[in-house]
């Protein structure tokens, strides 16, 4: 966990005071309802801390990005409402000032990203009917920005902040405001999810002020951490790319405002990977039977770590589930990715002798364990291949099995954080070939959108035959492929140049041990 340092007075970029002013006059109840704080009895019992939802996944457009549009926008004078609102959004925003939109009788044009999840566009659309203007532009949201900033200068329309704006921020910052007033009694810590910083900042400015106990910490996707780094460094740090799993916090650089009040009031910023994401998504459906989006779940998987670093302590815990809009299909890639966030799942590679009676041994050596999943290969005459996915309660428990397999003189790999296993490996178990000579083994990513596969394809360099390809859809905002091509070792200077013009992301896989040992004659 970061410490963050306290911001300088005289960089204060808003009187807290006058925030705070502005939160309690904040106009957001003409769209939003106080959602609820919900207890979460099985998550407290398992973590022995008491643990209670912000339910900011019920409000109308699903998230609680229409406080703070709504608030900047019923603010407009008749001059500005008159030329019209721009706004740019990975989708939750843009659904805010949509139904504003629709409300206020202002026309508005919304930028979002073409990997925003469809469940989104469609509901921009909805929401704001004949009065909003959807374009597509760009894989993030700052690229939608950046767009959206070509259009304001050529269309002279107010542009609507998702989180840079005092108006945006007091809007948010309301929901400090209800947690306070829903729980008088003991309060350790409020989880916050960040993208751009406007609910953090907000939900920060307003807890300090009448609170200030209370911790609250910000929380943030390892591959979008662009907050956590600014604050680290003192500064406000761009990333060169961010990941799209969380959708809704993939922000490249956060919001001078927003960063000036988060240095000053944030007491700490937790990373979270996406197999923590996707536990902390069941953990929400479990107590609560609804499904958060990914973002959506953030806070909850940093309240989680907080928990298993620090101990249960005094006080409840409160994490905002700030969305729901989740595409339906990235379900069943969360389902596959819950059980190894949560530590309830271990996968290995283990190689046993091909000999009578070591079959049995490995089994015994699994005990009663519930087996997740099953891969059997023979290797050759000497040795057997298996894939075996085991259902664990610790990960005490995994290094207790691992240790076990050496105990029986197996070889064993232990692949549960491993991205390649978990993506790919898992499902191509008995690939070997002795055809595949001079095999190269590479993963690419890419945004999925629809051709986004054909378009790789066609830049595939045809001088080289392809021997492996793994593709699946995992419901996800990146496609991930896995390729073994058959490149002679003399040309491997002009493949190093294919791929650097080929201009996807790309990892070497070629040495991986596992590759090797399932995959490789």
């Amino acid at each position: 966990m970061n410490a963050v340092a306290p911001l300088a007075t005289d960089d204060e970029a808003i009187a807290t005071g006058d925030l705070l002013a502005q939160i309690r006059a904040a106009r957001v109840y003409e769209v939003a309802h106080e959602s609820a704080l919900e207890a979460a009895p099985l998550l407290s019992a398992r973590l022995g801390q008491h643990v209670l939802l912000k339910r900011e996944d019920q409000q109308p457009v699903f998230s609680f990005k229409l406080r703070g549009a709504y608030n900047r926008m019923v603010q407009l004078d008749a001059a500005q409402r008159a030329r019209g609102v721009i706004a740019a959004s990975a989708g939750n925003h843009a659904q805010g000032v949509a139904l504003a939109a629709a409300k206020l009788g202002i026309r508005a044009t919304i930028v979002m990203p073409v990997t925003a999840p469809q469940v989104k566009v469609d509901a921009v659309r909805r929401f704001g009917g004949a009065l909003v203007e959807v374009v597509l532009a760009g894989d993030s949201y700052s690229d939608a920005q950046a767009a959206a900033a070509q259009l304001q200068a050529e269309r002279g329309a107010v542009f609507v902040h998702p989180f840079d704006d005092p108006a945006v921020i007091a809007g948010q910052g309301t929901i400090a405001l209800e947690i306070l007033r829903q729980h008088p009694g003991p309060l350790q810590a409020v989880f916050v999810p960040v993208g751009g910083g406007g609910l953090l900042a907000g939900v920060a400015a307003c807890i300090k002020a009448l609170r200030p106990g209370v911790k609250v910490i910000g929380v943030q996707a390892v591959d979008s951490d662009a907050m956590a780094r600014s604050l680290d460094a003192g500064e406000r740090i761009a990333l060169d790319e961010v990941g799209l799993f969380a959708d809704g916090t993939a922000v490249k650089q956060v919001g001078e405002l927003t960063f000036a009040l988060c240095r000053q009031h944030v007491d700490a910023m937790l990373r979270v990977d996406t197999d923590a994401i996707c536990a902390a998504i069941r953990d929400i459906y479990q107590d609560t039977r609804s499904v958060p989006e990914p973002s959506g779940a953030l806070a909850l998987a940093g309240l989680k770590q907080y928990v298993a670093t620090h101990g249960a302590g005094d006080g409840a815990l409160v994490a905002i589930v700030s969305g729901a809009n989740m595409n339906f299909d990235r379900l069943r890639f969360v389902a596959e990715r819950a059980d190894v966030g949560e530590q309830r799942e271990a996968v290995f590679a283990v190689t046993i002798p091909e000999e009578r009676g070591s079959f049995r041994r490995f089994c015994a050596t699994l005990g009663k364990r519930n087996i997740t999943e099953f891969n059997y290969r023979i290797g050759d005459a000497r040795s057997a291949h298996l894939f075996v996915g085991v259902r664990i309660a610790s990960r005490d428990e995994r290094e207790a099995l691992i240790a076990a397999f050496r105990a029986q003189q197996f070889d064993v790999l232990d692949l549960t954080d491993d991205e390649l296993a978990k993506l790919h490996l898992r499902y191509m178990i008995g690939g070997r070939s002795a055809l595949a000579r001079d095999e190269l083994l590479y993963r690419f990513e890419f945004p999925e959108r629809p051709g986004a596969l054909i378009r790789f394809l066609r830049q595939l360099h045809p001088d080289w035959n392809i021997s492996l390809f793994h593709y699946r859809n995992h419901g996800s905002d990146s496609g991930r492929i896995l390729v073994g091509i058959q490149v002679p070792a003399a040309e491997h200077p002009l493949f190093q140049r294919f791929l650097a013009t080929l201009g996807y992301p790309h990892v070497d896989e070629s040495a991986h041990p596992a590759y090797r040992l399932l995959l490789r004659s």
